[in-house]
């Protein structure tokens, strides 16, 4: 191997060696197993060095079953150890796995697996007949893997493939530039598509959190995401799968998020911020301290300061929440943290001057652009925003993405070259203070344009939320860009009996006392608003515009 190559190789995987050598025999993985007539908790395990010693033996088995470096393949398993295995064989035989959310809508699901062009599956038993359904979808596949009973379709089982490796696996020299995985965004705010991430967009990643966070070697996380816990056995953490359905964490049973943090004394937590409401109030309400805690980590959606506020109360000593700002094309790239929102940030969002995510974490660019909805070819400082004023956010480091799985238009539409390198739009909207912080105002795609003027959801809806009686508002505009309506959309606080009129006459009168609503004259009351399903706190603005459009927009209307 040339000496160049040499430099280049990089496999994700290197990481969880490099933790065997220093920790061997630490838990790498815990996972809640059964529960006796009582209710208890029986819990199985990985070491690191067993994790390794596992996903040696698959590496090399799913070769011998045709499964070889550069095979795309879709991957649908549960959380569970055999997950964790199998993603650090993939990664080690230099496979590229293909994870769709499944909470996105089963033909939505099937119809990005097939966009990728798979080449191998590798699922549980339901998953197989999912498969069989629509089959379709899956006409490039050629290597069929069942993880658990094999019903009535061919292929070998992931057992079989476990008993044909060997532990005596060397991991493929992947190239940094490489593609690792395929991980599709969920369509919350656009068409999903198919992110491709490299070894060497992973491995910045782990570093970017592990330098931000300081990560020690002693931590235990618990990850109610699971795309979030493969970073664990990277970053040398402790991972434990938390007793609960991913894809509802709004709904999640808050006593099994508590016992799994109290049994395994949990330093580390990443909550959805509707997790976070739900485990939050609990605790509030109970009184409940969770003093292992050394940091939560909350995202996915914009994080109201009053849940902050709410789950902080749980925590002791130094630990804080932290609210990190990223997407599946670039993540992390600026954080903040609960004390500085709690006690310099909070009511500056209340009064409508967006939700501060902080500074840019070391290592990253980010930049804002001029607002426009045509692609941009080549970078200019030019394009760079005035002081205080709203603009795309933009970055550019090792760990952002570089295009979309065959999608050259979308790749285009959100990619600027700059040289050698190139610089990612994110989409959103922000303005940067004098200390160097991000205020977010919502999505591009959001923003209501009337004919005098532009008006950005976050900081107009914060003015609405600070009504007693409103759960959470959503602004979204009616008619043709330019010349669109502006609409407030109310989801009042469940259980509460609230007389809609006159909530709307005191909203009304409420807007007019801020300059950035005061030319909201559309108030609609909606029962439930429709939300993202991994995180279940992205409201569907999109899906809200449709709904008021076929309203009939007087004031106060109900």
């Amino acid at each position: 191997m040339d000496k160049n190559r040499q430099r280049n190789v990089l496999n994700i995987a290197h990481r969880l060696a490099a933790m065997v050598e220093r920790h061997p025999y630490k838990k790498a993985v815990i996972y809640p197993h059964s529960r006796d007539r009582e209710g208890r908790v029986s819990y199985t395990h990985l070491t690191f060095a067993q994790l390794d010693a596992d996903s040696n033996r698959l590496a090399s088995g799913l070769e011998k079953a045709g499964i070889h470096r550069g095979t795309r393949t879709i991957l649908m398993v549960r959380p569970s150890l055999d997950f964790f295995s199998l993603v650090f064989a993939l990664f080690k035989a230099g496979i590229v796995p293909v994870v769709v959310d499944p909470g996105m809508g089963i033909k939505r699901m099937v119809s990005c697996f097939a966009e990728t062009n798979p080449q191998a599956f590798i699922g549980i038993p339901e998953a197989h007949v999912l498969r069989k359904i629509y089959p379709r979808f899956f006409k490039t596949v050629k290597t069929w893997v069942t993880v658990g009973r094999r019903w009535f379709w061919g292929g070998p089982t992931l057992e079989q493939i476990r008993q044909s490796g060997s532990e005596d696996y060397r991991t493929s020299e992947t190239l940094a530039h490489e593609t690792a995985a395929v991980l599709f965004t969920t369509g919350s705010t656009g068409p999903a598509k198919g992110v491709v991430y490299t070894h060497g967009n992973f491995d910045a990643q782990i570093q970017q959190i592990q330098n931000h966070f300081q990560i020690g070697p002693d931590e235990v996380d618990l990850p109610t995401f699971p795309l979030f816990a493969l970073f664990d056995p990277a970053l040398g953490m402790t991972a434990v799968i938390p007793d609960m359905d991913p894809t509802k964490p709004a709904f999640v049973n808050p006593e099994r998020i508590i016992e799994g943090i109290t049994n395994h004394g949990v330093t580390n937590m990443f909550a959805s911020p509707a997790l976070l409401n739900r485990v939050g109030a609990y605790c509030r309400k109970r009184n409940i301290k969770l003093p292992s805690l050394r940091r939560v980590v909350s995202a996915g959606a914009p994080v109201h300061p009053a849940n902050i506020e709410q789950f902080s109360h749980a925590l002791e000593g130094e630990a804080q929440v932290h609210t990190p700002y990223g997407a599946s094309e670039a993540v992390p790239i600026i954080s903040i943290g609960s004390r500085e929102i709690l006690t310099e940030t909070r009511q500056m969002t209340e009064q409508g001057f967006g939700n501060c995510v902080g500074r840019p974490l070391e290592g990253t660019m980010v930049r804002l652009i001029v607002i426009t909805d045509d692609p941009i070819g080549e970078w200019s400082d030019d394009l760079l925003v005035g002081p205080g004023e709203v603009g795309e956010i933009v970055v550019k480091g090792g760990l952002v993405t570089r295009e979309y799985y065959n999608r050259p238009r979308d790749t285009a539409a959100a990619k600027i070259r700059d040289g050698d390198g190139f610089w990612h739009r994110m989409g959103d909207l922000a303005w940067m203070d004098n200390h160097g912080r991000f205020w977010y105002c919502g999505r591009k795609s959001h923003r209501v344009v009337c004919e005098d003027r532009v008006l950005f959801t976050i900081p107009c809806e914060a003015i609405f939320n600070n009504h007693p009686d409103v759960a959470r508002s959503a602004l979204v505009g009616v008619g043709p860009r330019g010349k669109q309506t502006p609409v407030i959309c109310i989801e009042v606080v469940k259980g509460k009996r609230i007389d809609k009129k006159e909530l709307a006459s005191e909203l009304y009168d409420l807007a007019r006392t801020h300059d950035l609503t005061k030319n909201i004259k559309v108030i609609l009351f909606h029962d439930n608003f429709p939300v993202d399903i991994r995180h279940n706190s992205k409201i569907f603005r999109e899906k809200l515009a449709v709904w008021a459009a076929r309203q009939k927009l007087t004031k106060y209307s109900v």
